[in-house]
């Protein structure tokens, strides 16, 4: 395993693996006041929630169902909560090593101890933030959970993105492994002047 990737891995910890929530259908007992905001920080009452250990375990149960909404799920009960933007950070990735000498992997590290590779089954997907027109890149961590890929990494994707090839010729994205994810149409690519 690369150094890279191994010290990922490793700073993820030995966190809670995320309950069956996708499961589960208990009963909607209404909203709690509980927010996720932009930057991951995690509130209750307008309060940050200061012990990780307790936001890690509230992650294991997040679920977000097909109303856009995200919830906190147990076996008896679902609660609503809001959610600024994304309920992750992507804050680390490494590549994987290939050994045929193509592109490895893009493998990401969440701010709650996640790894998730980038691949078919965990998309990136990329936009433009309306208010600002800046490119945002979310990576699909678990069900419908998506992380919000920090500014710094999304400069690093920005910067390794070329043009694809084959049937994805004309589009300028990330190679990860076998997959391939769009940025965004070759013709396009003024757009990310101001990323510069």
């Amino acid at each position: 395993m690369p150094a890279g990737l191994a010290a990922l891995v490793r700073r993820a910890g030995n966190g809670k693996s995320p309950a069956p929530v996708e499961r589960w259908e208990p009963a909607y007992c209404g909203d709690l006041d509980m927010r996720i905001a932009r930057d991951g920080t995690w509130f209750y009452m307008g309060t940050p929630i200061g012990r990780e250990a307790l936001v890690r375990l509230f992650a294991t149960v997040l679920r977000k169902d097909d109303d856009g909404r995200t919830y906190l799920v147990t076996p008896v009960e679902k609660v609503g909560i809001t959610v600024d933007d994304a309920p992750f950070l992507a804050v680390e990735m490494a590549r994987e090593a290939d050994g045929a000498g193509g592109d490895g992997a893009l493998v990401f590290r969440t701010n709650l101890g996640d790894v998730v590779k980038a691949d078919a089954d965990h998309p990136l997907r990329f936009e433009l933030e309306e208010a600002t027109h800046g490119l945002k890149a979310y990576l699909l961590v678990r069900g419908r959970l998506e992380a919000l890929v920090t500014r710094a990494l999304m400069y690093d994707l920005v910067a390794m993105a070329s043009e694809g090839v084959g049937g994805d010729a004309g589009l300028f994205g990330i190679r990860s492994g076998e997959s391939f994810f769009a940025i965004c149409a070759m013709k396009d690519l003024d757009m990310l002047e101001d990323l510069e």
